[in-house]
């Protein structure tokens, strides 16, 4: 972003930390900020719109719920089975349960949204839901879908008793998945949730030769061996996810939008596999989200089920590759509120298996999704004003294999700099508060993060108050920002970082292409440079440059969006979002040395 035009010294000294010092070079206000809040209750009579009750053990002719398969696929005292070599559990329940794929149809953040675009758009209300609750409510939509009870599914079946309710409050659990057929898949028959699954009583799993009596006779259905589990058009069928704009009336305009599409940024990337001579960095999801190695990076080799009284089937041998069901992206917002009010929320799942989750995902963050580097040399010149300036530039690099961040577009990342001489910070960029907001030069939320305020542009070039956030914001009728679904007809902007080899000839590439960075010839596949060239004060003489990268789940921009629209879903979201520790994830943090002129 060029032309802001000059920036006093004074703007760039947030909240007077020229001067003010704190343990390992942060100012005392910021300090506050990284002191982790505590997270408070919420009594249960404000969070009724979202309570539902837990899922009970259920099967019919063409759908099962996870309690079932804890029977055999859950981790037992009495059995070897599903544990890595140095003995760790490891079963497909287990680590799946704490997951948001477990307990995606409890999401309140979903619960929220989907209720507000219904309350915008009544007349829809119908069409919203049956859209939404294919991918979060699986197994009922294969339920309705092949044997049916006259309706649609929607969200009255999440508060239900029985078995339509149960099948509802399932998330995409282990037949949602296990049970899609291969027909079709990769393809966009397959998109926005319309996976296939026939009423043969076929449940597919990777690996040949499956022992079939135990399945059969605990749920009727049959283990078949098929290369499809192990391949992204299976995750593509509900990560790929195109909505219409809709008018007022709820009536569509002609105009849609990509929701979410991490498999296609995947198979216009480096990553894919779906080529006939797949790169060194190819892998499908399938590799970061469901693991074959240990975390000591050890291939895993292990039974994939016990008897159901708790010992070993002695007929099973081990299977290798064996997955680690973590589902994990960079999510640590919702899992934690899952936890902290499971007495009311009723996921079913303990506190342990939320924190494992919670681990899991700030491995990925740390580990797997981007990195910092300095790519040219840190240094203090002289402005043509004569005071001194920082000047260079930082690249931030994409090590996932899809856009970063992908999915829903209330995610987003930025770059955080604080300018330090010793301990004592000369200049702060990208500072936020308790709640996760940007701050201004003025120590106040900037004004891109309040509902109604203006979009943030694209950064290549830090100058004075900008900021340099990656994300998606979606393109509303009358072409401004909006951050309601239904009302996107594209987007207005769209810089999340390309995977690398992202390919603008690639067939997948119109859907994925980036918007807003034009102007930005360092804006490449795999990366993005920021170039610094800010003020200092007269005087000052830096020894480095702490930069972190931050990564929100939501953006509070985003939540205060959400929250304009009453329902009772979104006013009992309001007051987990509100209780909850709401601060970013650091997913890099780099300290850079300063040279003079």
């Amino acid at each position: 972003m060029r032309g802001m035009g000059a920036w006093s010294v004074a703007a760039v000294l947030l909240l007077g930390c020229s001067g003010t010092k704190g343990r390992g070079g942060t100012d005392r206000a910021a300090e506050a900020a990284d002191d982790a809040p505590a997270t408070r209750t919420v009594p249960a009579t404000a969070l009724s719109a979202l309570a539902s009750p837990p899922v009970a053990a259920r099967s019919t002719a063409v759908a099962a719920t996870s309690p079932l398969c804890a029977t055999c696929h859950s981790n037992s005292s009495g059995a070897g089975a599903m544990r890595d070599a140095s003995q760790r559990p490891i079963a497909p329940f287990d680590l799946w349960r704490g997951s948001m794929m477990a307990n995606s149809a409890r999401d309140p953040l979903w619960r929220a949204t989907v209720s507000a675009e219904v309350a915008l758009r009544p007349a829809a209300k119908g069409a919203i839901e049956a859209t939404c609750m294919r991918c979060h409510s699986p197994l009922l939509e294969i339920e309705t879908r092949l044997q049916g009870d006259g309706r649609a599914p929607g969200s009255r079946h999440l508060g239900m008793a029985g078995l339509f309710g149960d099948l509802a409050r399932d998330g995409a659990s282990c037949a949602g998945c296990h049970r899609i057929a291969p027909d079709g898949l990769g393809t966009p028959r397959s998109f926005d949730g319309h996976f296939v699954v026939h009423d043969d009583g076929k449940i597919f799993g990777p690996h040949a030769d499956p022992f079939v009596m135990p399945m059969r006779n605990r749920s009727g259905f049959t283990p078949t061996q098929s290369d499809h589990m192990r391949k992204s058009a299976l995750c593509g069928s509900c990560h790929t996810l195109e909505t219409a704009q809709l008018d007022a009336a709820g009536a569509p305009t002609g105009k849609r939008h990509h929701e979410q599409s991490p498999y296609l940024e995947w198979r216009a990337s480096d990553f894919s596999t779906e080529v006939a001579q797949p790169g060194p960095a190819a892998q499908d999801c399938q590799g970061c989200h469901m693991p074959t190695r240990d975390v000591d990076d050890a291939p895993i080799a292990t039974r994939i089920a016990r008897r159901p009284s708790g010992s070993d089937f002695p007929p099973i041998d081990d299977r290798s590759p064996y997955g680690r069901h973590l589902l994990v992206g960079g999510n640590t917002l919702l899992p934690a509120i899952l936890r902290d009010h499971r007495a009311t929320l009723a996921p079913d799942v303990p506190a342990a298996a939320f924190d494992a989750t919670l681990d899991a995902a700030r491995q990925q963050l740390r580990h797997h999704t981007a990195r910092l580097d300095a790519i040219e040399p840190l240094r203090v010149q002289t402005g043509r004003d004569g005071a001194p300036r920082l000047r260079g530039a930082i690249r931030v690099r994409n090590l996932a294999g899809h856009k970063l961040p992908t999915g829903y577009p209330s995610r987003r990342l930025w770059l955080r700099l604080r300018v330090l001489k010793g301990e004592t910070v000369l200049l702060a960029v990208g500072e936020h508060d308790a709640r996760g907001r940007i701050l201004g030069a003025d120590g106040k939320p900037r004004p891109t993060e309040r509902r109604g305020g203006p979009g943030e542009p694209h950064a290549d070039r830090l100058q004075g108050p900008q900021v340099a956030v990656w994300e998606s914001v979606m393109r509303g009728p009358d072409g401004k920002p909006t951050f309601h679904l239904l009302d996107a007809g594209g987007f207005w902007k769209d810089d999340r970082l390309l995977p690398s080899g992202w390919n603008a000839a690639h067939p997948d590439a119109a859907a994925t292409a980036p918007v807003g960075v034009a102007d930005d010839p360092d804006f490449r596949p795999g990366s993005d440079v920021v170039h610094l060239d800010l003020p200092l004060p007269r005087g000052a003489a830096p020894t480095h440059v702490e930069a972190t990268l931050h990564f929100q789940t939501v953006s509070p921009r985003w939540a205060e969006e959400l929250l304009a629209v009453v329902t009772p879903e979104t006013t009992a979201f309001g007051k987990l979002w509100q209780a909850a520790d709401v601060r970013p994830a650091v997913v890099d943090a780099q300290t850079f040395a300063v040279g003079g002129e």
